[in-house]
């Protein structure tokens, strides 16, 4: 799903909240209407665009028209970008962020748990998503801040955030082909002995709302798993996210009886007193995005990072660990 065209203006430089307003090239003749306008237009997704057009926000020859009308080459296209409501109603807050690599396309956070990334129910404030816009008030006129993937409250590790409307579409479709790849660490319960992978459609949970579950009317899903070491009643699993599903590693890992140590959620309802002595004081769920690893927007190049455990994630092992 790429598109380039010599022919297509540079809009590289601006800002995402300006006027759209160009005259469509011969080489689009045939096309549908979004298809060319995804192919001039690369910084926004093809399925944002066709939004537009539906919602009216797209003129063509001074009129609004349909996705699927044919254009011929010649047209006169004119949007003005939506900017995301949500984003641009949050607020600038100066919360300090660990930055592990920045460039003018990406941003690298090393978020600590605790943090929400987006605001929601209960948490319109102090969010990653405040931090950024204070740390990069550009953010605000891009789709969700830039924010193209997420991790829980009490996840711990890596993310990728997008400085840009062409680098923003770019990290969206190489997470939709697979090719972010995604690794974590969690602490489950139970001994893990052999190499597997859980393939399983993750949804809502069709009675507790607030839950995921593995379900058949679900979004496809896979993670891949791979025990590192262990001790009486626990292992330390790698996992690798093939998709990035609401809750998947937790959700996965709980449906083949395994569940993340400490997950208020999915955790296992009980275990042995001694365990449970060892994980008294780690008040959230030992998952940890340790790599990530992609192409970079603009350069081609293929980049990778790796998190360091954090400090109470490394105390829980070495308590689990202890004779």
């Amino acid at each position: 799903m790429e598109f380039t065209d010599d022919e297509s203006p540079d809009y590289s430089l601006a800002s995402p909240a300006a006027a759209r307003d160009a005259h469509l090239p011969a080489s689009c003749s045939g096309m549908r209407l979004d298809q060319a306008l995804a192919r001039e237009f690369p910084e926004f997704s093809r399925s944002r665009l066709k939004q537009w057009i539906e919602a009216g926000r797209v003129t063509v020859d001074g009129n609004t028209s349909d996705p699927k009308r044919k254009v011929w080459g010649g047209e006169h296209v004119l949007f003005t970008p939506e900017l995301d409501p949500e984003v641009s109603s949050s607020l600038p807050e100066a919360i300090p962020l660990n930055v592990v690599f920045e460039d003018a396309h990406l941003f690298v956070i090393d978020k600590p748990a605790g943090l929400v990334v987006h605001p929601g129910a209960g948490n319109w404030g102090g969010t990653l998503l405040n931090a950024l816009l204070a740390l990069s008030p550009a953010c605000a006129g891009l789709p969700r801040g830039g924010i193209v993937h997420r991790l829980d409250k009490e996840t711990s590790g890596l993310m990728v955030v997008a400085r840009t409307l062409e680098a923003q579409t770019s990290l969206v479709r190489q997470l939709q082909d697979h090719s972010v790849s995604r690794h974590y660490l969690a602490v489950v319960y139970g001994d893990v002995r052999t190499i597997g992978t859980v393939d399983a459609p993750v949804g809502r949970h069709r009675v507790q709302r607030t839950r995921m579950a593995v379900t058949p009317h679900g979004k496809p899903a896979r993670t891949h798993y791979r025990p590192i070491r262990g001790g009486a009643g626990w292992t330390l699993v790698e996992c690798r996210l093939d998709t990035g599903r609401t809750h998947q590693i937790r959700v996965h890992m709980e449906s083949i009886k395994h569940p993340i140590l400490g997950d208020p959620v999915y955790g296992p309802r009980a275990v042995a007193p001694a365990l449970a002595a060892r994980l008294a004081g780690f008040p959230r769920q030992a998952l940890h995005a340790r790599r990530l690893e992609l192409v970079h927007p603009a350069t081609g190049e293929t980049l990778a990072w790796e998190s360091p455990v954090p400090d109470d994630f490394a105390a829980l092992l070495a308590r689990l660990e202890a004779p």
